[in-house]
């Protein structure tokens, strides 16, 4: 314990001389580990913890402590957030919020119930998911589905604003956690199947006035890009980088919408997040005007932006012309790691597309890329050679093409790995401090893919493609693994399989233990070192939340949200049978609904 004291007051210490650009209460609060203040963690993103009570002695000893009932069904993506004796958590549509007095019995000091349009429901695509509330100053942040951006008093759940992000009308909705940085609420949009053209705003955090807002496409001027100081892979990107790279005015229903995760380097004063697929998922009906292939900038792409401007000082894109669905949006995650030798400050991004992606967080370069699961056959590798032309591009396999020159429709592609819901999706990945190693929860899912024509209309889907997943073949015959990582080598240090994805976030500790949890409801815990599975504990549901961690009353306590949904489990989320449905997960899933069921509850474990 007086070790654990004395990291956190040096964590505080440096928290509290860090460089004013970041907003000193989020730093002050996830500097204090015995809180759990950011949903990921901390502004790097690292799901990581210096406490150290659990350990891998003794974390089989783990029993549950308490838990909690949200009453509501669907998929719990979140994690909740720990301020001081608080404990704050959101459930799913209609994103109820509530605070729990940790000191008092768990008692429910407030709850906000959102007045919110169901009409809202039918245009999220993948469940009515929400990825958590984040905490500024004594205020909580809650992103609605319906995009309404909230502030609440912390202390009593009284709204204090409310902001309008997007139009459902239109296919837009609001899934995901928002960031604070300075005096800034930014937030994404939802809708990319749905012709939802993306963007990001930022908001005033005490007044809710809109403060700027960056496309993801378009002219230059929507975008925030400055032609000569905007830079892709240490070059500038010229004018007009986007509207060069789309057929006309499609860029205007082209997707590249932003659901997924954000995070900050005060250093360098950035944020960064993904952008998602371009719409349609009919690549031929997105060939330039020669009939072929066109990059369609910046879909599938990493932003890195000035939180103030909102000017994006580099971007890099994975999926040119993505032909798969293989969204960006997954978790930036920085760290100083080494990479050929050399301690450097990296962002590492495990994409959709099966690739790991390691690059310099300060300007972008790419400096490792290599598969994060072996069955990944799209393409063979990312072009690294910096005087070649395709020079972070994908090299790809033509065999597993979607795209067929003008003619792709109705052409059934197969044996596509990974499948659309990638070699991971949003489950957010930890870095440990303890290893330097990456711990990722990942999908092992193939997929055939067949494209058909289909119409823009606003507010209806616009996605054109039938899809069949499935697991991947010659493996273990489950449909995921859980693995650690080495980003400066690009290479897996081990791996564990699992019978399903596996769907949640994971955490890693400085007592040597990394946490995940399963789609059948397991939460486990496993030696950071070697992979090995020292307990599990199966939940009321699956779990597709995020695990979290704090310390209270001088017990550390583990926690996750149980609730089986989101892509994976949209099948049993919504009732549907048909196995193209859920954007061909129903089928792929099919065989979950023998070991879990719908459900809605927090469980936290201590030791005794």
């Amino acid at each position: 314990m007086r070790f654990r004291v004395s990291s956190a007051a040096l964590m505080l210490m440096g928290a509290l001389t860090a460089p004013a650009s970041a907003n000193d209460d989020v730093l002050k609060q996830t500097a204090n580990p015995d809180q759990w203040a950011r949903v990921e963690g901390d502004y790097a993103a690292t799901r990581y913890s210096t406490l150290n009570q659990v350990t891998t002695a003794n974390v089989g000893q783990l029993k549950v402590a308490w838990t909690f009932s949200t009453g509501v069904l669907r998929g719990h993506e979140s994690a909740p957030l720990v301020i001081g004796n608080m404990m704050y958590m959101v459930t799913p549509f209609p994103n109820i919020v509530y605070a729990l007095n940790l000191d008092d019995d768990h008692k429910i000091e407030w709850t906000y119930t959102p007045k919110q349009d169901p009409a809202v429901v039918p245009i999220m695509c993948c469940d009515v998911v929400n990825n958590g509330v984040q905490y500024a100053e004594g205020k909580i942040f809650l992103y609605q589905a319906d995009t309404s951006l909230v502030a609440l008093d912390a202390k009593t759940g009284k709204e204090l604003w409310k902001s309008v992000n997007g139009d459902p009308k239109k296919g837009e909705s609001g899934t995901m956690a928002p960031i604070v940085v300075k005096d800034k609420v930014i937030v994404g949009i939802s809708g990319a199947e749905f012709g939802v053209r993306g963007h990001v705003t930022a908001y005033d955090m005490n007044s809710g006035k809109r403060v700027w807002r960056a496309f993801s496409l378009g002219p230059d001027s929507d975008m925030l890009f400055d032609p000569e100081k905007t830079t892709s892979l240490g070059k500038p990107v010229g004018k007009d980088s986007s509207l060069k790279t789309w057929n006309g005015d499609q860029w205007k229903i082209g997707g590249g919408t932003v659901w997924g995760w954000f995070s900050y380097d005060p250093d360098a004063d950035l944020i960064y997040y993904g952008t998602a697929n371009p719409s349609t998922w009919n690549p031929s009906q997105r060939a330039g005007p020669d009939g072929k292939p066109i990059d369609q900038k910046w879909t599938m792409s990493i932003m890195a932006r000035n939180p103030d401007t909102g000017v994006a000082k580099w971007a890099y894109q994975m999926t040119p012309f993505d032909e798969w669905d293989y969204d960006g949006v997954n978790e930036n995650i920085l760290a100083d790691i080494d990479v050929g030798g050399k301690k450097t400050p990296v962002l590492v991004h495990f994409d959709r597309n099966g690739f790991g992606y390691t690059l310099n967080r300060k300007d972008g370069e790419l400096l490792v890329a290599e598969k994060f699961d072996p069955a990944v056959n799209w393409a063979t590798g990312v072009d690294m050679d910096k005087a070649s032309p395709n020079y972070g591009r994908p090299i790809r396999v033509a065999k597993y093409s979607t795209f067929r020159n003008g003619k792709g429709a109705d052409v059934n592609t197969k044996g596509i790995c990974p499948a659309a819901l990638g070699s991971k999706d949003r489950q957010p990945a930890s870095f440990s401090k303890l290893t330097g190693l990456f711990y990722v929860p990942t999908n092992h899912v193939c997929m055939d893919y067949e494209p058909f024509k289909v119409s823009y209309t606003a507010g209806q889907p616009y996605v054109g493609a039938t899809l069949s997943m499935f697991p991947a073949p010659d493996s273990h015959g489950g449909m995921g693994n859980f693995i650690a990582w080495d980003a400066g080598k690009g290479k897996i240090v081990w791996s564990k399989p699992e019978q399903f994805s596996v769907w949640s976030g994971a955490l890693t500790t400085a007592g040597g233990v990394a946490f995940y949890g399963t789609l059948e409801g397991y939460f486990k815990a496993v030696d950071q070192k070697t992979g090995k599975e020292l307990y599990k504990f199966k939940t009321p549901s699956g779990i597709i939340g995020s695990v979290m961690t704090w310390m209270h009353g001088g017990k550390q306590y583990v926690g996750v949200l149980s609730g089986v949904g989101g892509w994976a489990g949209i099948g049993l989320a919504a009732g549907l049978t048909n196995p193209n449905d859920g954007l061909g997960a129903v089928g792929g899933y099919a065989g979950l609904k023998q070991y879990t069921n719908l459900g809605g509850s927090f469980t936290a474990f201590s030791l005794p």
